[in-house]
């Protein structure tokens, strides 16, 4: 008779025969600041305009450079606005609704904690009166045809913490008299924007582009142009907030004279990841290497019992803030995303903490598909770990 195995021994038995052999080349899979782009090292820093003012003939350059580029490879129309802005994403549409909501009631769409921010922004700290909240559980997405034309609307693309994306933008009228303001920070680079249904766009750098914190971006239609000129709210705006001057447009703005200091740097790295961008084939490109991660774990999931996505919906499950539901308790999951960094097989993958317990895994254009083919045995392996 053999001599009985130890449940120690037992779990050492199987830590060794079924640990995969190979890991991803790359275990960054955070959402936020996301993966560099493939090929990147800080050599590519080498020609920032270090040392020298943003309003240098150098500086304002590179700035201008920064929008057109933008403007080129998104598709956005000739009479949009674009600008560099502080403080992120977050800076830009704070900026954006502190200057332009209140000259009319606000229909605010949110269904993770992100959107709730902001609807609490226009609610309790801008102290609008006319609010409607539309709003739905982590992993769904409200009834988009709630909101009137005539109202302006809040909402976010895509719902970094909850992997829920609005399908379309067939629901926003042609005919609208209200602005729509589109928080699309997890989608710009990553999902097509029907450009003549928004109104207000803002994203950041850290993104889909695996660009640096601190700035973000805002893009304005010529009606959100006209609000910013025809409306003054009836509240004190600081000045990172101010994008008008005497009823005007600060035109400087938005070719490069930014409202207050950027960093060079972090300039010099955003023109990079756009010039990464059209070297592997634009917008369509970068869509498609999201797509493609997002098709590695859809196939997973089909094949695991034990996960599923948070969004249900494939039409609207977002390409780049992957949210996967596993079937173990929150310390457990817990556990796995501890294995898997200690094991240095993928980093930050944990769910964001309003979010129900979760794995998030960024999906985005600069993460490449092999690594996520690669860390998809070791979620397997680590389930088989921590499940006892």
């Amino acid at each position: 008779m053999f001599p009985k195995v130890s449940a120690r021994a037992q779990r050492l038995i199987r830590f060794f025969s079924s640990k995969p052999s190979v890991k991803p080349a790359c275990p960054e899979f955070s959402s936020g600041p996301c993966k560099k782009r493939p090929g990147w090292s800080p050599q590519v820093l080498n020609s920032a305009a270090t040392g020298r003012s943003h309003r240098s003939k150098l500086g304002k350059a590179k700035l201008h450079e920064a929008i057109e580029k933008t403007r080129s490879i998104l598709g956005i129309p000739a009479d949009y606005k674009i600008g560099i802005m502080p403080a992120s994403d977050t800076g830009a549409i704070e900026a954006a609704m502190w200057c332009m909501l209140g000259e009319r009631p606000v229909d605010v769409l949110h269904w993770e904690s992100f959107g709730k921010g902001w609807f609490t922004d226009v609610a309790k700290q801008l102290k609008l009166k006319q609010v409607n909240e539309i709003t739905s559980d982590y992993g769904e997405i409200p009834d988009l045809k709630q909101t009137n034309p005539d109202h302006d609307i809040v909402f976010t693309f895509n719902g970094t913490t909850s992997g829920v994306r609005v399908p379309h933008l067939d629901w926003v009228s042609d005919n609208r008299t209200g602005l729509t303001f589109n928080d699309a920070t997890s989608a710009v680079f990553a999902m097509d924007v029907d450009w003549s249904k928004v109104d207000v766009t803002t994203y950041s750098w850290q993104k889909v582009l695996g660009g640096e914190g601190a700035h973000g971006m805002i893009i304005l239609s010529p009606k959100a142009v006209e609000r910013l000129e025809s409306y003054t709210p009836d509240r004190p705006l600081p000045k990172i907030f101010r994008m008008t001057k005497g009823g005007k447009l600060i035109d400087g703005i938005f070719k490069g004279a930014t409202i207050n200091t950027p960093s060079m740097i972090c300039v010099e790295d955003y023109l990079d990841s756009l010039a990464w961008t059209e070297s592997v084939g634009g917008l369509k490109g970068l869509i498609a290497r999201s797509q493609d991660n997002l098709a590695v774990l859809d196939n997973f999931v089909t094949k695991t019992p034990w996960a599923d996505f948070l969004a249900k919906d494939p039409a609207v499950r977002s390409s780049t803030s992957v949210c996967l539901t596993i079937d173990l308790s929150p310390e457990k999951i817990k556990e796995l995303v501890a294995l898997l960094e200690k094991e240095d097989v993928a980093y930050d993958i944990g769910g964001y903490r309003d979010a129900p317990p979760s794995l998030r895994i960024w999906c985005g254009a600069t993460v490449d598909k092999s690594d996520v083919e690669a860390l998809v045995p070791w979620l397997e392996w680590a389930y088989n770990e921590v499940k006892e």
